[in-house]
């Protein structure tokens, strides 16, 4: 862990944590390798027993939002998903057929020493007004790096869940560790939904 960076534990937080591929490269710009991601990513919340309240899956980078699990700590699960995933995408490399012909850059390419950056981001995540803003942040990701107009055409990611009560391509745990605030009088958006694109 580089100097001066503390990780804050059992003090039954969420956890809002960002982590890239390694030199951040696109590594999950396809469709198959954020499935991939995803299909992880449930397995491991069941294996370890954390609350998944929120994620978001970007070409280069992975944010969520989680709570503590009941075996080990958010750093312990970011190791496991991080090894899972490397392997499952190292593994479905297509090997090139004999006689297929090989592009001049492909070899001279030199191989990834890591699929992911060994560090990563972890915020403690406290209040509701704190969980909402980071729902909102990972939500509108894809939409602000213009990948996608709208978040409801990103489909690596929560919002279907907060927005419209939709299941998505992982279950998410509204609850996590904290109570969900009620509604005000006359509001028909859950909390965590990003407004600005219901």
């Amino acid at each position: 862990m580089p100097a001066g960076l503390r990780r804050y534990y059992g003090k039954g937080h969420l956890h809002f944590i960002t982590f890239s591929c390694y030199r951040r490269l696109p590594l999950l710009k396809t469709a198959r390798a954020r499935d991939v991601f995803v299909k992880e990513l449930g397995k491991v919340r069941d294996q370890m027993g954390f609350q998944l309240l929120g994620y978001v899956v970007m070409p280069e980078h992975v944010h969520l939002l989680l709570s503590e699990p009941e075996r080990g700590t958010p750093s312990t699960v970011l190791q496991k998903l991080k090894l899972r995933v490397a392997r499952k995408m190292r593994k479905r490399k297509r090997s090139v057929c004999a006689g297929q012909l090989r592009l001049a850059f492909e070899e001279h390419r030199e191989p990834l020493r890591a699929f992911w950056q060994a560090c990563f981001y972890d915020f403690n995540v406290y209040t509701e007004g704190k969980r909402t803003e980071k729902l909102h942040y990972m939500h509108a990701n894809p939409v602000i790096r213009g990948l996608v107009k709208h978040p409801k055409d990103w489909p690596w990611s929560s919002w279907s869940f907060y927005a419209k009560g939709e299941a998505g391509l992982v279950r998410i745990d509204a609850g996590g560790e904290r109570k969900r605030q009620p509604q005000a009088p006359g509001s028909n958006t859950e909390p965590g939904a990003p407004s600005a694109f219901l």
